[in-house]
């Protein structure tokens, strides 16, 4: 697995990530908790989560993110129309961002990446154009390169993340239908040139039929690792 240099990552399920760095910044990614198949039984978050970050308007990634802003008090990063969505249902510490945009809190940089995808938001009985489909990639101070790709086809354009970024680590949906499958996640591997790979948005319903072993039997022959986990344990 790619050093993390004193960096935790924990799986939540389907696309929900917990990062902590060593100098204690706490970054959740996605929250979908309450009715997440996959979120660990008893799992408790951090009294304190420093940043929010949502890269979409689904509700399988949002869902969580007014209580998990009321209670936590985080810094909440999303595309500029999905945040302005959340601070009309009474969001505090927004912050709309766009792709290729930067921000540093403490010892984290994070850059919102495209994505190809869709993000309309279900608001009662209508459903809210979300704005477009994101990524972040985390460089973390003295730490690892990260990249959550949230929900994604691949893309070659990733191989620009490769370049600008050099991210070391990515987490990759590989469910299939929604989002790309295992093979399409072996190729954006391949175009990121990562050393690990931890696949997310998988196993969560029955149309997500994308595996781990599938994506290591299309990565066969490469440097590349998947990362073989449960929801609820941290990486380090």
């Amino acid at each position: 697995m790619a050093n993390l240099r004193g960096v935790s990552i924990t799986w939540l399920g389907h696309a929900t990530v917990l990062i902590t760095t060593a100098k204690g910044t706490t970054v959740l990614i996605d929250p979908f908790v309450e009715h997440n198949p996959k979120y660990p039984k008893g799992y408790q978050l951090p009294e304190r989560i420093d940043l929010l970050l949502l890269t979409h308007g689904h509700m399988d990634h949002i869902a969580d993110a007014l209580p998990v802003a009321k209670k936590h008090g985080p810094q909440t990063f999303g595309m500029v129309e999905m945040m302005e969505w959340f601070e009309s249902k009474g969001l505090k510490n927004g912050n709309g961002m766009n792709v290729g945009g930067s921000h540093t809190h403490a010892d984290v940089t994070f850059t919102m990446t495209e994505a190809r995808h869709s993000s309309g938001i279900h608001d009662g009985d209508r459903i809210v154009y979300g704005g477009d489909p994101a990524g972040f990639v985390l460089a973390i101070e003295n730490g690892p390169v990260l990249y959550h790709a949230g929900d994604t086809a691949v893309f070659s354009d990733m191989q620009l993340i490769r370049e600008l970024h050099h991210p070391e680590l990515a987490m990759l949906p590989i469910g299939d239908h929604y989002t790309m499958g295992p093979k399409g996640a072996a190729l954006a591997a391949k175009f990121l040139g990562v050393n690990s790979v931890l696949p997310i948005h998988f196993g969560t319903f029955p149309a997500l039929t994308g595996t781990p072993e599938a994506l290591e039997k299309d990565l066969a022959g490469t440097a590349i690792e998947v990362i073989h986990t449960q929801p609820g344990k941290a990486l380090r």
